[in-house]
């Protein structure tokens, strides 16, 4: 039996959602934002020079079909990336309606959005008193720090002293539906984060809130970072996906990243986290060892978290050429018939206005079955493929493009 390899490269959008005037950063509407194409533009036009140089690289993408699917996404030219597709290439179109990484992820999987997700209003306080004291209550602590619309960053570094004489923890959110509590690891304690996000989490979901998370750091004020210990408390998809389906027919589900987080674990076998470093080394270890009728589901972040949210130009673009560079060695270890799908839950372009997601088609490129240009489908078409390629029952609304 063939396996099946889901990569979701985390906001490396292709431009030209249709509804992405529905969408905003702030008052702007995300009409226009092309991650992909814009970080190559200015490559090409010299402003993406810290840590590389030049024209933006990706030459086993590219082969693949990434430009020709971004020019199919958005009718942008992506400059430098004119290869003829040797691989399947397209663009996916998102129904649900948020940009976030729940909405995408699940959407992929074949299951779009039913419901409204709860969004905190961008004022201060952002939150409800209530709940407030309610996870006060359940760190064990006299109040909370935050309660705001914020960066990660920011507001550690304006909370950090407070919270690690204090031990309160530091509450925040951004535009898409997430509630996120960060917490020193050593002076307040990883377990004990952790904990408290599971505990508030069922508060939250019941308010259609799609996510807690866990932000742990660790160093000195002034002087932190924030570790790979994140973790997700998702709420629980509405109808089984993709990895139910495979896994009620018997099949092996491995999760690299996040995919463990965001579906809940559900239909999910094991999970395997860290950098995005640590991650490609599971991935190319998956690609050895993956058991024939697999389904491999791999979420690589950081282009999202540490360069698109921070609207850093060089840093995305040196991700992205990173990623690519690396692909070569998982490409010769993947076995005759499998499958390999390249996509993204939703952009992040750091030219962008803002600090948020933006609403964007995302390219779809695929090796391992030739050459195969499949158009515009929908996000639910590749759970639907991904299905018929490892001849599984598709329980959802997608149809296959193979």
């Amino acid at each position: 039996m063939t396996r099946a390899f889901l990569v979701v490269m985390d906001s490396v959008g292709a431009g030209g959602a249709p509804d992405a005037n529905q969408f905003f950063n702030g008052n702007v509407p995300d009409t226009g934002a092309n991650t992909l194409g814009h970080i190559a533009e200015a490559c090409v036009a010299g402003s993406a020079e810290e840590g590389r140089s030049g024209p933006l690289r990706m030459p086993n993408l590219d082969a693949l079909g990434l430009g020709a699917a971004v020019r199919l996404a958005s009718g942008a030219s992506m400059p430098g990336f004119d290869a003829e597709p040797s691989g399947l290439w397209g663009a996916a179109t998102e129904v649900s309606k948020g940009k976030d990484t729940p909405s995408g992820h699940w959407e992929l999987a074949g299951v779009p959005v039913p419901w409204d997700w709860h969004y905190f209003p961008d004022e201060v306080p952002a939150f409800p008193q209530e709940l407030m004291d309610e996870v006060a209550r359940l760190a064990g602590a006299e109040g909370t720090l935050g309660n705001c619309h914020a960066s990660g960053v920011p507001i550690i570094e304006e909370h950090c002293a407070e919270h690690m004489r204090t031990g309160w923890p530091i509450c925040y959110t951004s535009a898409d539906s997430v509630f996120q509590i960060a917490a020193h690891e050593e002076t307040f304690g990883l377990d004990r984060l952790l904990k408290l996000c599971e505990d508030i989490a069922p508060t939250l979901h019941a308010m259609k809130v799609g996510r807690v998370i866990a932000r742990p750091f660790v160093g000195e004020c002034g002087n932190f970072r924030r570790t790979a210990n994140r973790h997700d408390y998702a709420i629980a998809p509405p109808a089984p996906t993709l990895c139910n389906w495979v896994q009620g027919a018997g099949r092996k589900v491995h999760a690299i990243g996040k995919i463990g987080d965001i579906f809940s674990r559900r239909g999910i076998d094991d999970v395997r986290k860290g950098t995005d470093s640590d991650l490609f080394e599971h991935l190319v270890s998956l690609a050895d060892t993956a058991e024939p009728g697999s389904l491999t589901f791999a979420n690589f972040v950081e282009f999202d978290t540490l360069f698109g949210h921070r609207r850093d130009v060089s840093g995305y673009a040196r991700a992205l050429e990173w990623f690519d560079g690396q692909l070569r060695r998982f490409f010769e270890r993947l076995q005759p018939g499998d499958l390999a799908i390249f996509t993204a839950d939703h952009g992040n372009d750091p030219t962008w206005t803002g600090t948020d997601h933006t609403r964007e088609r995302v390219p779809v490129v695929g090796y391992g079955l030739g050459v195969r240009a499949i158009g515009q489908v929908g996000f639910v078409d590749v759970a639907a493929s991904v299905a018929a390629h490892l001849g599984v029952p598709s329980e959802g609304p997608g149809r296959s493009f193979l």
